[in-house]
């Protein structure tokens, strides 16, 4: 029995399970069409791509506000969690940390029209933020300082330093094709590498 006083394959849990997974398969398509259309996609491109009725998305997300939200810390959440597998897995920790912030550039110039979409509700936008920050930071933090700690990277900079020039790096990607914010990202994580001392 869980804490709820259920057994482990009850009815009511594999329910839950099912419904986790039916959301998680939701906000990956979601993102996927918010990718190449943007956050003013039609429902119904979102529900095909999900293999769903779009009522089932209504169920869901009542508001298209509510899913850009829930894609948003998806993506967050997605990013947060790879980079210990990353820096577990990786040759050498700069090569986690080069790789983790590519998967933080895909991001950041793959959430289109957010800020448009959170328009008119400043807390809204405030609280994502945070919730960003409190996610990314502490893990962009233990790359760095592997890195460090390994001799591989200067020890001058800190993860929200870092975090903050690739963001500005990457502003204005998604709407000049002539700006390749990743070739940026991939210098300034190359240039991690030079020593002062």
């Amino acid at each position: 029995m869980d804490d709820n006083g259920e057994r482990a394959g009850s009815p009511a849990k594999s329910r839950r399970k099912d419904a986790r997974r039916n959301q998680q398969t939701l906000l990956d398509a979601a993102a996927a069409v918010f990718v190449t259309s943007g956050v003013e996609a039609p429902v119904r491109d979102i529900a095909a791509k999900a293999g769903v009725g779009t009522g089932t998305i209504y169920r869901h997300f009542p508001t298209r506000a509510d899913l850009v939200i829930a894609v948003y810390r998806h993506q967050v959440d997605a990013c947060a969690e790879a980079g210990p597998a990353l820096l577990a897995a990786g040759p050498t920790p700069h090569a986690a940390l080069g790789r983790w912030v590519g998967l933080f550039v895909d991001f950041l110039v793959t959430k289109h029209g957010l800020a448009a979409a959170m328009q008119g509700d400043g807390a809204g936008f405030e609280a994502l933020h945070a919730y960003f920050l409190d996610r990314l930071l502490p893990v962009c933090a233990e790359l760095l300082d592997a890195a460090t700690a390994s001799g591989e990277v200067r020890s001058d900079l800190d993860a929200y330093q870092l975090l903050r020039g690739i963001g500005n790096l990457c502003i204005g990607a998604d709407s000049d094709p002539r700006y390749d914010a990743r070739r940026l990202v991939a210098l300034l994580v190359a240039g991690l590498r030079d020593r002062t001392d």
